[in-house]
């Protein structure tokens, strides 16, 4: 078997709304999805607010990253943020996330970035298993905090 790592295209963008429907499926969290494919196009592939990159098993997409950049202040320099990684079911245990997370750390270290982050679901054992097979930290004395909806527009409103 073959793995092939190829970046996102415009006319990707239907086939990205399937990836990001498998994973929230998968995450639980299905009733979240709002993304289309003409938005995803635009803030991805126009707006050029991230990037996607695509494992391909013998020809099929098996598998799909999305990340962008953030910085530190900290380290001085950029990082980079892997919003998601997801392997669909039957591609799984194959190299396929393996690959593609290689490929993100790779072109970080290309790039002199600092670091590369990303968020994973307390419940999700067999994630947390793979991402310290590679030697990630988990940030336990980091708290989320998010602003959105009704609240996001009435800060930005005062």
């Amino acid at each position: 078997m073959s793995i092939e790592i190829r970046k996102a295209v415009p006319d990707d963008a239907p086939l990205i709304l399937e990836f990001i429907k498998g994973l929230a499926e998968y995450e639980r969290l299905s009733d979240m999805v709002t993304a289309d494919a003409e938005t995803l196009r635009e803030w991805i592939f126009d707006k050029g607010r991230a990037e996607v990159l695509f494992a391909a098993l013998d020809g099929e997409e098996a598998g799909f990253a999305l990340y962008f950049y953030n910085f530190s202040t900290f380290l001085g320099r950029a990082g980079l943020y892997i919003e998601d990684l997801y392997v669909k079911p039957e591609y799984r245990g194959k190299g396929c996330g393996k690959a593609l997370f290689r490929e993100i750390a790779r072109l970080a270290a290309l790039e002199g970035c600092g670091r590369v982050e990303w968020w994973c679901l307390d419940w999700n054992q067999p994630s947390i298993d793979f991402y310290k097979k590679f030697g990630a930290e988990s940030m336990d004395d980091w708290t989320v905090y998010r602003l959105t909806g009704d609240a996001l527009y009435t800060v930005s409103a005062e």
